[in-house]
């Protein structure tokens, strides 16, 4: 019976072994990772300041279009730098992107009034509008009505016409790229 026990516990024990030593070849490093470039295309294309979803969309996929052209362009020129050779795409991402018009002769921002291509979830740029601070009120400053002195009405101006000029909207897409060099 001793015996028996003996072998049975000699037996995990070297089933154990020869287990972890599996595991251990399983992760062991199979030779050197392929060395790759990464870059990041963008492409800009016109769209019309209130295109629908299907022309928004067909300038969005020229655009990608576009960007992956561009990404190619990118990783050529830096793998000419390093004296290699472009090999194969290893993985492209969508990276978005975003509509940005202008318009007068100022060139300020315009809101887009189209419907939007699915962009993915590309971050946005920063468009900051400047937040206009009210002027207290009289309850804000603890002054009923009849009470204390009246407010001075500032005189209005009447802002003169401007003619209305066309806004100009550009489309920009982003791919992200990974290509393998030798």
């Amino acid at each position: 019976m001793k015996r028996a026990i003996a072998v049975m516990v000699t037996l995990a024990a070297g089933l154990f072994a020869a287990n972890m030593l599996g595991v251990a070849v399983a992760e062991a490093p199979t030779g050197t990772p392929p060395r790759t470039i990464s870059v990041q295309g963008t492409a800009t294309l016109p769209i019309g300041q209130a295109d629908n979803a299907a022309a928004a969309t067909a300038i969005y996929r020229e655009s990608m279009a576009s960007a992956v052209s561009d990404g190619q362009s990118k990783a050529a020129f830096l793998a000419s730098k390093l004296s290699a050779t472009l090999g194969a795409v290893q993985s492209v991402a969508e990276g978005g992107g975003y509509i940005n018009c202008t318009g007068g002769s100022e060139s300020t921002y315009v809101e887009y009034e189209g419907e939007q291509p699915d962009f993915g979830s590309a971050p946005q740029p920063g468009v900051v509008a400047p937040v206009a601070a009210a002027a207290p009120t009289n309850a804000a400053r603890g002054v009923t009505r009849g009470a204390g002195p009246k407010l001075k009405r500032a005189k209005r101006k009447h802002p003169k016409a401007k003619k209305a000029t066309a806004a100009s909207c550009k489309l920009t897409a982003q791919v992200s790229l990974v290509y393998t060099i030798g």
